[in-house]
Parts: structure tokens; C-alpha cells; sequence
């Protein structure tokens, strides 16, 4: 059963994200979901911005939404850039730095672990959805 939760839209939710847990599965299934229905306005979420404090992220690539906990970047490589973001949790939009390409260290839907490089938009994503699991908002 799909669970689409609300999207918190306030700038408190933004603190550090604890660590998740296979008991925090449900919440990264709701995360996706949730993700899944506003795909047409948005490409990208963490947990807390559905109201729980767990470091999990999910986000789009085509037609798939990806989902990851306790993603965390283990290299920040090709130079940075600055860009500006919105975020469905914020209003407007703000500048901020990014990287070209990334090296993420996470766990899948089946807790095993991996590591993979992103490059290009996905890795804007993935580095402002971990932002918001590290307490930073853009």
C-alpha cells in the first residue's frame, strides 16, 4: 500500500538526522511515495521533510525513484560550481556550491551497503537532499 505523507514546510525541520535503522524501512517506502506523487514538481526529498528526523533520501533518475539511508559523501571531486535551488520545504530560491561529481557511501532498500559515483544533476541532488539530513538548509 502506497502512503503519501505531507510535506513539511518549515525551516526547524532541518536539524541533524539521526541515524536509520531496518525498523525506519516503512519511513524510506513513505519517502518514496511521497516523492512519487509530487514528481512533477519536485526530484528530491529527505525524511525530514515528511516529519521524521532519520538520515534517508530519496530521488528521481527518469522514470525511478532511488532511495537511500544513511547516505553520507565520501568525495567531492570536478571542481565545484554555484547554483541556485529551490526546495519544496522552502520558499524561493537561494545560492549555494556544488560539486561536478560525487562519491556516496549508502544502504539500499535491502540494507546492503554500496558505493557508487553520481555525476551532474543527480549528484546536485543527491548533495541537497544529504544537506538536509546534516541540519543544513540551502
Amino acid at each position: 500500500m502506497k502512503v503519501v505523507r505531507k510535506i513539511i514546510k518549515d525551516v526547524l525541520i532541518f536539524r541533524r538526522a539521526e541515524e536509520a535503522g531496518r525498523d525506519d524501512i516503512q519511513t524510506a517506502r513513505d519517502l518514496a511515495d511521497t516523492l512519487g506523487a509530487n514528481r512533477d514538481i519536485c526530484v528530491g526529498m529527505a525524511a525530514n521533510m515528511i516529519g521524521v528526523n532519520k538520515r534517508i533520501i530519496a530521488f528521481t533518475v527518469g522514470p525511478m525513484v532511488v532511495t537511500m539511508i544513511n547516505p553520507r559523501i565520501t568525495k567531492r571531486l570536478g571542481g565545484s560550481y554555484v547554483t541556485e535551488e529551490g526546495c519544496l520545504s522552502l520558499d524561493g530560491v537561494r545560492k549555494t556550491t556544488r560539486y561536478n561529481r560525487i562519491e556516496v557511501e549508502y544502504l539500499d532498500m535491502s540494507f546492503e551497503r554500496h558505493r557508487q559515483e553520481y555525476a551532474g544533476f543527480i549528484a546536485q541532488i543527491i548533495q541537497h537532499e544529504i544537506d538536509h539530513c546534516d541540519g543544513k538548509v540551502i
